[in-house]
């Protein structure tokens, strides 16, 4: 099975939080902050495992990192 996935291509690859705090540079406590501000990708979520698309987090960085989420007018920031 290893064989599968060292050949599947990258967008098709399911990244943890370790290495998604590698491409953007911060420690993988921010990532989860700016994940659950909505400031990125959401993460999938398989049982107890919580992985992000490359395709996705790729797509997100060329356009700049915009935040994902809008807050609402009087809500929290």
């Amino acid at each position: 099975m290893s064989a599968v996935l060292a050949s599947s291509p990258p967008s098709a690859q399911l990244l943890d939080v370790r290495a998604v705090a590698e491409l953007l540079g911060c420690s993988p406590r921010h990532v989860y902050r700016l994940a659950d501000a909505g400031r990125m990708p959401a993460p999938l979520r398989l049982g107890a495992l919580v992985r992000w698309s490359r395709d996705a987090i790729d797509r997100w960085i060329v356009v700049g990192c915009p935040a994902l989420r809008t807050v609402r007018a009087g809500g929290a920031r």
